[in-house]
């Protein structure tokens, strides 16, 4: 029971930190709406099983000895952050309110953005290797791993899930596509703040 009480702090103040999942949710919400925004946090949470997939299977000792492989991954991580950011700093095309990102398309693209923005981010890479290294205990069964990346994943669901509904208000939206300008860059610039921190950031 303790165990699991460490696990779920641990997952809960890692979850609600603000961060490149917030921010790209928060982006998909406003500006292709509710359906784009809960698909990117179930891209999230998808993206969280693969940390939890290499790490459980030991992997993650190898990334962690190896500074080169974790500098690559942490060039992509931060590549694919800016990327994002200036995308986002550059956009011309105007939001409408009458929906934008309900279709198929935009909510498969959506999921596609935030499964990449989860399993290519260094900080979800070191927030699970330390909850499983720091918080379950040493020889713990694979299944009870595995439950405890679950509840990781649908941890990050439901709190982004919240966020995606929270963006995605239509009083909220027609707030922030009245100044998209202002929006598009402060998330642009948060996204690219985000990737040069990871890109200088080393592991502890």
């Amino acid at each position: 029971m303790t165990e699991l009480i460490a696990v779920a702090l641990f997952t809960l103040l890692a979850v609600i930190s603000p961060g490149a999942d917030f921010a790209m949710v928060t982006r998909s919400s406003y500006a292709q709406g509710r359906k784009a925004g809960l698909a990117a946090a179930v891209g999230i949470a998808l993206g969280v099983q693969v940390h939890v997939l290499y790490t459980v299977l030991g992997i993650a000792v190898i990334i962690s000895q190896s500074p080169t492989l974790f500098f690559v991954m942490k060039v992509l991580g931060a590549g694919y952050l800016i990327y994002l950011g200036y995308k986002s700093l550059t956009n011309t095309q105007r939001i409408s309110l009458d929906g934008v990102g309900q279709s198929a398309a935009s909510v498969l693209q959506a999921l596609r953005t935030g499964f990449l923005t989860n399993a290519l981010n260094p900080k979800t890479m070191l927030f699970v290797i330390s909850a499983f290294t720091q918080v379950v205990q040493p020889g713990s069964p694979l299944a009870l791993n595995f439950a405890y990346g679950a509840f990781m994943s649908v941890a990050h669901w439901l709190w982004f899930s919240l966020v995606a509904v929270f963006f995605s208000s239509t009083a909220l939206r027609r707030a922030m596509i009245e100044r998209q300008v202002l929006v598009d860059r402060a998330i642009g610039l948060a996204l690219i703040g985000l990737g040069l921190a990871v890109a200088v950031t080393g592991i502890r």
